[in-house]
């Protein structure tokens, strides 16, 4: 897991597969935030998309921790603010079987995490073997504009 605020996303152009995270990180450099669309936009195929979407924040007990097995994400808040909570994969429990089609996997609440306040221009990237859980209000719900951009690890 990597917390980071946007001005040193090129810091981590090099990680990973081939140019991949070098796509996803020009792709955000490139867009106008703000003013993208909720959706799916294709940066290379099904190595590197990215998912724009909007939502009000929910409490922590109700957000769910969930890991992937193939790709890694960054989420990264355009607006608004929300609690993103990390622990490691291996350490929560399962609520039920690895979704192949949707690579996800969901856990219980049973582990704290650490809970990182994410605001907008600040990005957590979150690795397969990472348990993470987005969606958690910062203080009262409230709305959120976010973009996750998937990076295929295989």
């Amino acid at each position: 897991m990597i917390f980071d605020h946007a001005k040193n996303l090129d810091f981590y152009k090099t990680l990973g597969i081939g140019d991949r995270y070098a796509k996803a990180v020009e792709w955000l450099k490139s867009q106008d935030l703000e003013n993208l669309a909720e959706g799916k936009y294709e940066i290379d195929g099904r190595n590197v998309y990215a998912n724009v979407v909007a939502y009000t924040t929910i409490p922590w007990e109700q957000a769910a921790y969930e890991a992937h097995e193939n790709y890694t994400d960054i989420q990264y808040v355009i607006a608004g603010s929300e609690v993103m909570t990390y622990a490691p994969a291996e350490a929560l429990n399962p609520t039920g079987p690895y979704n192949a089609e949707k690579d996800v996997v969901k856990f219980d609440n049973a582990n704290s995490g650490l809970k990182l306040p994410t605001h907008a221009g600040e990005y957590a990237i979150f690795f397969p073997w990472d348990g993470h859980k987005p969606k958690a209000a910062n203080g009262e719900p409230a709305p959120v504009k976010k973009v996750i951009v998937k990076i295929c690890e295989k």
